[in-house]
């Protein structure tokens, strides 16, 4: 896929984000009719992908606040059979989860085969929010990167194909977000006040969101930072980037089970 090149973030490469356009197109003209095309061919490979049951896909999704998670999901998975497909959101852990390893919790969400998970954030929060304040010490998450990629090594060598997007947006457009919010009364309880609070917190989350991309973009799992100060230009490419992973897995309709040139309905 041609816009791919241009958002992955290639395994063991520097990641600066303030030189990452999150306004940028990569000179796409928004196409409605070619974007609702693409979620058609999602929904009829997602219903391949169940049928099939050789495979699974795995979405990840992060990005600080208001850069677009929940609308990514409920645009892009649109019309998608709920028997396959779960979205999991992955608060703080409860007491359960901190008495075991960090990764208990993740694991338990993954996917079957023929579905599609989302997590909306991740076990990826256990190097960004856990480093920016100071939840545990470094000693305890600078070896969190190499358990996340060889977590993932595992699941992708038992036929789990992860895509992996961060959705980068610029500090103006997500105080734009929280102001949009504030007048809107149906969004309202979307608002929090550790979200604005996080606000303080920027660069420090930029600096740990560049080491999580740089070091677990990985040949089995790689990143893509995927601009998202355009929604629409957001949906196109996650969307674009799901479809072209489901038609790699070269998913098929199984063999019926029954004869059919047997079968008589009287």
């Amino acid at each position: 896929m041609k816009l791919a090149k241009h958002c992955i973030v290639r395994p063991g490469s520097h990641v600066h984000l303030i030189n990452r356009d999150p306004d940028d197109t990569f000179g796409k003209k928004r196409d409605d009719e070619a974007h609702e095309k693409s979620l058609t061919r999602l929904r009829e490979l997602q219903h391949l992908l169940y049928a099939d049951k050789r495979h699974s896909l795995l979405i990840v999704l992060q990005g600080l606040d208001a850069s677009g998670k929940d609308g990514t999901i409920r645009h892009v998975m649109s019309g998608v059979n709920p028997q396959g497909c779960d979205v999991t959101s992955f608060k703080a852990p409860s007491a359960d989860a901190l008495a075991r390893d960090f990764l208990w919790r993740i694991h338990r969400a993954a996917p079957p085969r023929g579905n599609i998970g989302i997590f909306n954030r991740s076990h990826y929060e256990d190097v960004l929010i856990v480093r920016v304040h100071n939840l545990v010490p470094k000693s305890v998450w600078r070896h969190r990167y190499r358990q996340i990629n060889e977590f993932e090594r595992m699941l992708t060598e038992n036929g789990v194909t992860i895509l992996k997007f961060f959705l980068h947006i610029s500090r103006e457009e997500q105080r734009k977000r929280f102001e949009a919010r504030i007048r809107d009364s149906s969004r309202n309880w979307k608002l929090s006040l550790p979200d604005f609070e996080e606000r303080q917190h920027w660069d420090n989350y930029a600096a740990a969101y560049e080491e999580a991309l740089r070091k677990c973009s990985t040949e089995a799992a790689p990143w893509y930072v995927i601009p998202a100060n355009k929604k629409w230009f957001r949906n196109y490419l996650v969307a674009e980037l799901v479809v072209h992973a489901l038609n790699d897995m070269r998913l098929k309709y199984p063999a019926p089970t029954v004869d059919i040139s047997k079968v008589v309905l009287e």
